[in-house]
């Protein structure tokens, strides 16, 4: 079982001290949310879905049964409660922990090589929302003459994040924007940043979580950003293209976050991302153990009806990405 689920009182603007817990939507957002998310009004409805699904996996001899009820609901909200969708994302979910091990193994944060990235990387999804109920995730380097971290570490890290927010997202937000400070990232950094690696990390990211992107936002550009999005724009489908915005001033970013709501680095009051990255180190220390136990929690291709999926069929094996359909 995953750590308890705490409770946090709605973001505030005046509150400059920040626990780690998740703001949890409420009242008109969470109402507006719902309805974005298609979700039904009668809790019964929902209970019965996650019915359903158990009833689905428990049909799947290739497929893990501890998808607790927390999570099954996140699964829900991301899909927009499409039964359908979810049992695919579901089956992506344990293939990939399958196929990709070197993301899905090791997961402790007292490792010296993961305590290392969180010390040169911070990644925080931060506590607040905005308006329209999106989850805000910062990712910023602390120094550009460092070593670059390993790459393997540092995608490994994001999806435990991600993994803890399956459990955490108690009622459910609009979906995710993201904010890259790209102030100390070099072509070297960059380097190590493989397309095969990159390929396995979108597609864990966006076949096997419900995630729904809404914006991408960089700061602090130099011309290596732009190198960056290029590298990586290809792959990805015209409307998320689309989503990407390259600001050339803090102030252009406060046109989409609220200024309030971000680190105080950024101007915002929410806290230093030094403290908010250590909270979340925290966080992922207490599902060590809870991680360790996912270890064993994968699909068994040799018991997949049909035929196994390969890592041809995965990932490709020519060297290209194929397009990747992201909500």
């Amino acid at each position: 079982m995953a750590p308890t689920i705490h409770k946090e009182d709605n973001f505030s603007t005046t509150n400059l001290k920040w626990k780690m817990t998740l703001v949890q939507p409420s009242g008109d957002m969470c109402a507006k949310i719902k309805e974005e998310l298609r979700e039904p009004a009668n809790p019964a409805d929902i209970d019965r879905d996650i019915g359903i699904i158990r009833e689905w996996l428990g049909k799947q001899p290739h497929l893990p049964k501890d998808m607790d009820d927390a999570r099954l609901r996140t699964f829900l909200r991301g899909c927009k409660f499409s039964i359908e969708r979810v049992k695919q994302k579901l089956d992506m979910y344990y293939t990939m922990r399958n196929a990709v091990p070197e993301f899905f193994t090791d997961r402790d944060v007292s490792r010296p090589e993961m305590s290392e990235i969180l010390n040169v990387i911070h990644m925080p999804p931060l506590p607040g929302l905005t308006p329209s109920g999106c989850r805000v995730v910062m990712l910023r380097g602390t120094d550009k003459d460092i070593t670059t971290p390993n790459v393997i570490e540092s995608m490994k890290l994001t999806l435990m994040i991600g993994d803890v927010r399956l459990a955490e997202e108690a009622v459910g937000v609009a979906g995710d924007v993201y904010i890259l400070d790209a102030s100390v990232a070099t072509p070297t950094h960059f380097a190590k940043f493989t397309p095969t690696l990159v390929k396995k990390f979108l597609i864990c990211v966006q076949e096997a979580y419900p995630v729904k992107l809404k914006e991408v936002h960089v700061v602090n550009v130099s011309p290596i950003v732009d190198t960056i999005v290029n590298f990586v724009k290809p792959f990805l489908k015209e409307k998320i293209r689309e989503r990407i915005h390259i600001h050339s001033s803090m102030e252009d970013l406060y046109k989409y976050v609220p200024k309030d709501m971000l680190p105080s680095e950024y101007g915002g009051a929410a806290g230093s991302i030094k403290d908010l990255n250590e909270q979340w180190r925290a966080k992922l220390g207490e599902y060590t153990a809870w991680f360790k136990e996912q270890e064993a929690s994968k699909a068994n291709e040799s018991l997949r009806p049909g035929a196994p999926k390969t890592a041809d069929e995965l990932f490709g094996m020519d060297g290209t990405f194929r397009q990747l359909t992201i909500d």
